[in-house]
């Protein structure tokens, strides 16, 4: 079926736990933090669901690997914070995840 698509299949080592771990890292955090805690109703829920999550993964999530910092910051923060702090919360995936920052 998939030849007559014009797929190509890519076979996997056999036994090598550490192949796809990138991969699988990703896709258990989009199904822990999104996928299992929302009810999906059609195809194109679910493409506005994943791109606004890939969104908020890339810019706002911390990443313990890169010293708590996401991997594309939309801005970069100041050196210290001022004495009085606003904080402004941003809602990402219809509610589900709330993202926080300071009020310049």
């Amino acid at each position: 079926m998939f030849r007559t698509e014009g797929f190509k299949t890519l076979k996997t080592p056999v036994r090598v736990p550490v192949s796809n771990t990138s991969e699988e890292r990703w896709i258990g955090s989009i199904r822990r933090e999104l996928l299992d805690r929302t009810i999906i109703w059609n195809e194109r829920q679910l493409d506005r669901l994943v791109r606004d999550y890939v969104d908020h993964h890339n810019q706002h999530r911390p990443h313990q690997s890169l010293g708590q910092r996401p991997p594309a910051p939309v801005d970069d923060p100041a050196g210290a914070p001022p004495s009085t702090v606003a904080v402004l919360r941003t809602t990402r995936c219809d509610g589900l995840i709330h993202e926080y920052k300071n009020a310049a």
